[in-house]
C-alpha cells in the first residue's frame, strides 16, 4: 500500500481552495463553510502567487497543477482512474474521493434489473407492444447466487441489499480474509473464482479500473460462466467486449446489463448496441449527488484536521 503523508496543518491553513467551475453554487458554499475560506475557480492555469499550497475539489486536474504545490485533491467522483491515468500523480498530494450513497443507488440498480429479469419484464413489455396476451413463467431471486466482484463500499452495499432479498452473495476480492465482510456469505480470491462463476446466476462487477483489472473479464472468465446474467456497474474497460459478445452469442452469458462501456458515450453506430440480449444504460447507476460531495468532503476534512487518515483516501499505487 502506498502511504501518502497527511497535509501539514500549517500548509492546510494557508492553502487556497480551488473548485471546479461545474460545481453547483450551493455545493461551493458548503465547501467554503467546511474549509473556512473562499473558493476560487479550478482552471488549467496555475493561480498566483506561485508559492501558496492548493486544496482542489473537482473531477480532473491539469498537468500545470500536478506540482508540489498540490496539497490535497478531493475527487467529486468515486472512480479516480481518469485522474491517475492522465499523468504522474504528485507524490506528496493526498487524494480522496466521493462515495456518499452511491453504493445504495448502485445496489438498487442491480436489484432492479435482477427483478425485472425474474419477472419477465422485457418479455411482457415486448408482448404489450404487439398487443399480445400470453402467460409467462417467472423466477424467484431468493436462494439464487450472485457473484459480486469487488468487496469494498459499493460491492458490500450491493451484497447487503441482495442478501436482504434472500440472495446468496459470494464476493470476489483481490485477497481474502479470515471471514467474509458484512454483505457477503462467502468471499473467494480473484484467482479462485472458476467454480463460483459456474455456480452463479448473476455475475456482478463493481470493480474499479486499475492496471490489474483492465480486461479482467476476458475469454477465460466468460468460458467458466454457465448461463449467468452479467451486470457491470464498475468500469467498462474491465471487460473484453469481444469475449463478452462471444459468450452472449453461444449462450454462456444469458443476458448482459452494462451501465459502463470502454468508450463512452457509445456512438449510434457502435457495435455494442447490437449485442444480443443486452441492455446498455448511460453510466447512470450511481450518479453522484451534491450532498454526497459535501458530506464526504466534510468527513475527510474532519479526519485530516484531527491528524487521521480519511477513510476515503485513495491508494494511488493501487488506483483505488
Amino acid at each position: 500500500m502506498t502511504t501518502t503523508p497527511l497535509p501539514p496543518p500549517d500548509e492546510l491553513a494557508r492553502a487556497r481552495l480551488l473548485v471546479a467551475p461545474s460545481l453547483d453554487g450551493g455545493l461551493v458554499q458548503e465547501l467554503e463553510r467546511v474549509a473556512g475560506r473562499a473558493a476560487e475557480p479550478l482552471t488549467d492555469v496555475p493561480p498566483s502567487p506561485s508559492g501558496v499550497p492548493l486544496l482542489c475539489v473537482g473531477e480532473t486536474l491539469s498537468d500545470a497543477l500536478r506540482t508540489d504545490r498540490l496539497l490535497w485533491f478531493h475527487s467529486v467522483n468515486a472512480g479516480t482512474d481518469p485522474l491517475l491515468s492522465a499523468g504522474p500523480w504528485p507524490a506528496p498530494a493526498l487524494l480522496t474521493r466521493t462515495v456518499g450513497r452511491m453504493g445504495e443507488r448502485m445496489a438498487q440498480y442491480v436489484l432492479g434489473w435482477m427483478l425485472a429479469e425474474c419477472q419477465a419484464v422485457p418479455e411482457f413489455t415486448a408482448q404489450h407492444a404487439r398487443a399480445h396476451w400470453e402467460r409467462l413463467p417467472t423466477e424467484l431471486i431468493a436462494g439464487q447466487t450472485a457473484l459480486i466482484y469487488g468487496t469494498g463500499r459499493i460491492g458490500a452495499a450491493v451484497g447487503r441489499l441482495l442478501g436482504a432479498c434472500g440472495v446468496r452473495t459470494v464476493g470476489v476480492a483481490r485477497t481474502t480474509r479470515s471471514g467474509p465482510p458484512p454483505g457477503f456469505d462467502l468471499v473467494v480470491g480473484a484467482g479462485e473464482d472458476g467454480g463460483a462463476l459456474a455456480d452463479a446466476r448473476w455475475v456482478i462487477s463493481t470493480l474499479p479500473l486499475t492496471p490489474a483489472t483492465e480486461g479482467f473479464f476476458g475469454a477465460a472468465r466468460f468460458a467458466a460462466v454457465r448461463g449467468a446474467t452479467f451486470v457491470n456497474v464498475g468500469r467498462g474497460a474491465t471487460v473484453d467486449m469481444r469475449a463478452l459478445e462471444g459468450a452472449l452469442r453461444d449462450g454462456r452469458v444469458r443476458r448482459a446489463v452494462l451501465d459502463v462501456l470502454p468508450t463512452e458515450p457509445a456512438a449510434p453506430d457502435d457495435p455494442v448496441w447490437r449485442l444480443p440480449r443486452t441492455v446498455i444504460t448511460s453510466h447512470s447507476s450511481g450518479i453522484t449527488a451534491d450532498e454526497d460531495v459535501a458530506v464526504d468532503f466534510a468527513a475527510c476534512w474532519e479526519a485530516v484536521t484531527a491528524g487521521r487518515r480519511p477513510a476515503l483516501t485513495v491508494d494511488v499505487g493501487r488506483g483505488y
